[in-house]
């Protein structure tokens, strides 16, 4: 009777130690409970994906520009002369009457702006003289293309925004950064402010916020810069002794947007 215990208590023993291996062993990409030496790392600062670092299987870096005063970009324009309940000021509003999220200087978003230093990037031209609001028709981002594969899916990560003040705005000085701010600060104020809203002019009742929206990628953007060595833009790349050099450029953006097109639509061919 003694050894038939001892045998039970050691075949138990036995059962519970090959299940803990076998649990032990489980991807930490697929189990995020289990034991294993890798730790999950997810960008809470920029990012409003939820995706571990882990799981990413290919990434590009790409900056893009939307200008404002194009058809498709209207609704985030806004209406009217005065473009008041547009983008632009209503992130101007929420950033001095707010104070919703932090501006910074730089992307790197280690120097950040006052409230005053904001407002005089924001209202005043290289030559001291002040500006409208629908003369700020630029807004930049930088975003990570990139292949989830634990959800099998390509996604668009933006990381930050920067409000871009054109160079025929300022004085024809070239253009000026007023600042930039953290995309995530962005989404997550404005998904709770929905009198700030992408506008459908087709119908009101569908209007919705500008989370939403670009969420659903309901804007036109024109590439400038993605991942490469030289760390230049596409316009740099161009030769300047080449007759029609922003012709060049602006061709060279549509190739890598299509190829990034095609790597999406090709993904699950055989």
């Amino acid at each position: 009777m003694k050894n038939k215990n001892c045998f039970i208590v050691s075949f138990a023993l036995i059962g519970f130690l090959i299940i803990s291996d076998v649990f032990g062993q489980v991807a930490t990409s697929v189990n995020p409970n289990a034991s294993g030496d890798r730790r999950f790392k997810i960008d809470t600062v920029f990012s409003v994906l939820p995706i571990r670092e882990d799981d990413i299987l290919f990434q590009i870096s790409v900056w893009r520009r939307i200008d404002l005063r194009e058809k498709y970009n209207q609704p985030l324009f806004g209406s009217g002369d005065t473009k008041n309940n547009g983008i632009m000021n209503n992130i101007y509003r929420a950033i001095v009457e707010e104070n919703a999220f932090e501006v910074f200087e730089d992307e790197g978003f280690k120097k950040p702006l006052s409230i005053a230093e904001f407002q005089n990037n924001f209202w005043i031209a290289a030559n001291g003289d002040s500006i409208f609001v629908k003369q700020l028709y630029y807004l930049d981002f930088k975003e990570d293309f990139l292949f989830d594969r634990h959800h099998s899916q390509i996604k668009f990560d933006i990381k930050y925004l920067e409000l871009v003040m054109p160079s025929p705005t300022n004085a024809n000085a070239g253009q000026k950064t007023i600042g930039f701010i953290r995309y995530k600060d962005f989404y997550n104020y404005f998904k709770d402010h929905p009198d700030a809203k992408w506008l459908n002019f087709q119908n009101d009742s569908k209007s919705i916020t500008y989370d939403q929206a670009f969420d659903l990628r309901l804007f036109r953007s024109v590439v400038r810069k993605y991942t490469n060595a030289d760390d230049a833009l596409i316009a740099d790349l161009v030769n300047p002794d080449h007759p029609s050099p922003e012709l060049v450029a602006f061709l060279n953006s549509l190739e890598f947007e299509y190829k990034l097109l095609d790597m999406e639509n090709s993904l699950w061919e055989w």
